[in-house]
């Protein structure tokens, strides 16, 4: 059993992940600027921050295992985090990646490609820059885990693909994870690390 913070806990990727966490009967701090929506249960403790207060966060994922960043991009940049994580002293960093800076055929990235949503475009490149953050880091043992282009509610059906660098795309053309499935793989990663220090993917 290991000790896991979740840094925004309450969002549709960070409530998938505490329900996955306490299923394999983690004990989870749930961190979030409003945390009154998650319910009273066994094995979580919920913690009011803002995750721009880097004193206020440092405190709070201080003697956990693993910490898990769950927060938006655009909100919460790599500093943000990275920092209060290594001054707390804990050593493993896992974040809810983006697609944006997944590879096509051919090189390009996910978010370089004529079409990208506009709306989209200011979340996926804090989500490139978050990654190149951590790919300059030396003492955290870090992972981002990019899902597919499609990241949607559904069922937890635990059939999923893993990948690197590139965009997953389903043999019947989609590109798609759930919440659910999204969570298992991260959690996987949190109990048996095989993607330490790099960035991977999962998809269908």
């Amino acid at each position: 059993m290991s000790k896991i913070a979740i840094i925004g806990a309450t969002g549709r990727a960070g409530s998938q992940l505490l329900e996955e966490a306490l299923r394999r009967g983690h004990s989870v701090t749930a961190i979030a600027r409003n945390p009154a929506k998650i319910a009273e249960r066994a094995g979580v403790v919920k913690k009011a921050v803002d995750a721009l207060d880097a004193a206020a966060l440092e405190a709070a994922v201080a003697g956990h295992d693993v910490v898990i960043s769950a927060a938006h991009f655009a909100t919460l940049p790599a500093a943000a985090v990275i920092g209060p994580v290594k001054k707390a002293g804990v050593k493993r960093l896992l974040v809810v990646g983006g697609a944006g800076s997944l590879l096509l055929p051919g090189g390009a990235r996910v978010i370089d490609s004529p079409g990208f949503p506009a709306e989209y475009k200011a979340e996926a490149s804090a989500g490139a820059e978050f990654l190149e953050t951590l790919r300059q880091e030396k003492d955290l043992d870090w992972s981002f885990l990019s899902p597919s282009a499609e990241f949607v509610e559904g069922e937890r059906t635990g059939h999923f693909r893993l990948g690197k660098d590139d965009l997953l795309v389903s043999a019947e053309g989609r590109s798609w994870i759930t919440f659910a499935d999204y969570a298992i793989a991260l959690l996987d990663e949190v109990e048996k690390p095989a993607h330490s220090r790099q960035r991977f993917a999962v998809g269908y």
